[in-house]
């Protein structure tokens, strides 16, 4: 397993966490795994399927923007030796214009999709954080960390068993929120 450094933010929190542990008599401090309740929560198959499908209705929308392009690409090189210089440049200017069309219109898919993914998800990851707070005031934790970040990169490289099973709370979130 490759091990990456950590952001210097990171360092400072878990460095502070440290030095809170030291100084404190009994600093429980919980962790948790929100990408595999995501996962297993019975709502995430649809919403996965509302996301493909958008995707899709996206990648149709550029496919037929791009064949556009394509085309006009192929009209005008079948024209190319037959019209004016002052004609090829506007041909060219066009041809140019739907190409930086054609772009924006894929960064603004990505956008639409990204948001579509953050609206659909919203709610879910509500729920998951709000059963992370139930069951972490339950079991008096003064912190709960997430086990990796967003790029999945792990946080937590090592906890001992014991640990694992006192301060995991992945199974605890999953059963509050009845999955």
């Amino acid at each position: 397993m490759m091990i990456k450094k950590l952001p210097l933010g990171i360092l400072l929190f878990l460095a502070a966490l440290l030095s809170t542990t030291i100084n404190a008599q009994e600093l429980k401090i919980g962790y948790v795994d929100p990408q595999t309740i995501l996962t297993r929560m019975p709502e995430m198959k649809a919403v996965q399927q509302r996301i493909v499908n958008f995707t899709e209705r996206k990648s149709n929308e550029l496919r037929a923007k791009e064949q556009e392009l394509q085309n006009a690409i192929e009209i005008y090189r079948q024209k190319e030796s037959a019209i004016s210089e002052t004609a090829k440049q506007a041909e060219q200017q066009e041809l140019q214009r739907k190409s930086m069309e054609l772009n924006q219109a894929e960064q603004k898919a990505q956008q639409e999709v990204a948001e579509k993914r953050n609206e659909l998800l919203g709610p879910l990851l509500s729920q998951i954080d709000t059963a992370i707070q139930a069951v972490s005031k339950r079991l008096g934790l003064a912190y709960v960390l997430n086990t990796t970040t967003n790029t999945g990169d792990l946080i937590i490289l090592y906890a001992s068993p014991e640990y694992q099973a006192q301060y995991d709370i992945t199974a605890k979130v999953m059963d509050e929120l009845g999955i």
